[in-house]
């Protein structure tokens, strides 16, 4: 202006409009200033600008006019989850099995997304939140979609569970809209309400209470569960301990040599199956008891007690006298004998005689089937006839079993009833057609 009565103005005031409709003048910019810079005046707070011209000239009266002007902006990215481009999800799956969801989510403006967050969230039915590992998304160009996988293990959700997809949560990056970036999915995991099976044999039999066994026997100790997916291959299902002769209940741990685990094979599986094999030695003579507890991946017990069983040792390698069953016999018979120590005789042969003593039949080891410390019947049964497989006459005859370990014959361990019906070692059974 040349003095104080006469000047010239023109500038251009923005004003923002908040959420109530309040109007505020935010910014004035002179006519002078051909660009003006916006990006610091927040969306969230004024949601809608206005802008107003104001123009005066008091000296040659021709204030300046508006030509043009002219509002630009960058786009912000807008995206939104597209489950008619992709979409995998199962309500229902059984308790162990991933639960594999996907979901497409596409680009639905013409600016780019950098590498998306991805947030996944599973709350189950005692309303605890489990996080899900999602690894951000690729760079997202305008019209292109992403498809989001994530595995969700199941092990530790049984019942009703929700799981909560976020894409670009908190405003990871700048986005106009976000309710279309959210997507909630109920599913129901079954649970394995059922008990495992517990087996156990020593040396490939199962054994009756006070049962005699191997001083060093191979106890295996089996689990089966009808889960296909709670795989039994975590040591911690089983405890092993032993009760020895002097009252010390010992436990077994699998950091060592003499107890051996063998997990069920990959899932899902028909034979959800794992195996102990317990190979311990036992030095003393007398009564063990052995203590094994199990359970399923779901914290299902193998029964409501405690599996027990009694058994008894002796080291030094014996054999008893042999009876026959039947006895007296018209068709065939079977030999019955105990065996102690740590493996079976490394030969062994049955006499069969006359009373005059003449030897009428040999049966070798061989020929009797597997045998095993502790109790045998043999698989082998005579039928009465000699060595040439002639039959021989009925009456009486007389028995005996000659049983060496590398060369040194066995003694022949003592039983008070069965003893008196021998003589010197030698058994009598009659031959009836």
């Amino acid at each position: 202006s040349d003095n104080d009565n006469t000047y010239e103005i023109a500038t251009v005031q923005v004003r923002g409009i908040d959420q109530s409709g309040a109007e505020f003048n935010l910014a004035e910019i002179p006519a002078s200033q051909s660009t003006a810079d916006l990006s610091a005046v927040s969306a969230q707070q004024y949601p809608f600008l206005r802008l107003v011209m104001n123009t005066k000239d008091t000296s040659a009266f021709t204030p300046q006019q508006l030509r043009s002007w002219k509002v630009t902006y960058e786009e912000v990215p807008e995206g939104a989850l597209a489950p008619n481009y992709h979409f995998g999800f199962s309500d229902t799956v059984e308790v162990g099995q991933s639960l594999m969801y996907e979901h497409a989510f596409l680009n639905v403006s013409r600016s780019s997304f950098d590498s998306l967050l991805v947030k996944i969230q599973v709350v189950d039915n005692n309303n605890i939140t489990h996080f899900i590992p999602v690894p951000r998304m690729r760079t997202l160009m305008p019209g292109d979609t992403v498809r989001i996988r994530a595995q969700i293990p199941t092990d530790n959700l049984p019942g009703m569970n929700t799981v909560l997809l976020d894409v670009n949560p908190a405003d990871d990056q700048p986005e106009q809209y976000h309710f279309n970036n959210v997507a909630i999915r109920n599913f129901y995991v079954r649970p394995d309400s059922t008990d495992p099976v517990l087996d156990i044999t020593f040396d490939g039999l199962h054994i009756l209470n006070q049962d005699l066994v191997s001083s060093k026997p191979l106890i295996k100790i089996q689990l089966n569960d009808e889960s296909r997916w709670m795989l039994l291959n975590d040591t911690s299902l089983f405890t092993v301990k032993v009760k020895f002769p002097n009252g010390q209940l010992r436990p077994y741990y699998f950091r060592n040599d003499s107890l051996r685990f063998i997990p069920a094979a990959q899932s899902p599986t028909q034979n959800n199956q794992a195996e102990v094999l317990f190979s311990p030695i036992f030095s003393d003579d007398g009564e063990y008891e052995l203590q094994v507890t199990a359970k399923d991946r779901s914290q299902n017990d193998a029964g409501v007690i405690l599996y027990r069983v009694k058994f008894q040792v002796i080291t030094k390698s014996s054999i008893s006298n042999l009876l026959t069953y039947p006895n007296p016999f018209t068709t065939q018979t079977a030999f019955l004998f105990t065996l102690t120590g740590q493996q079976v005789p490394t030969s062994l042969k049955i006499e069969i005689m006359t009373v005059s003593g003449r030897i009428v039949k040999e049966i070798l080891q061989q020929e009797l089937g597997p045998l095993r410390i502790g109790r045998n019947m043999t698989t082998y049964k005579w039928d009465g006839t000699d060595q040439f497989g002639q039959p021989l006459a009925n009456g009486v005859y007389l028995y005996r079993v000659i049983a060496q370990m590398n060369g040194k014959v066995l003694d022949l361990m003592p039983n008070q009833q069965v003893d008196p019906f021998f003589n010197k070692g030698y058994g009598k059974m009659y031959l009836m057609r």
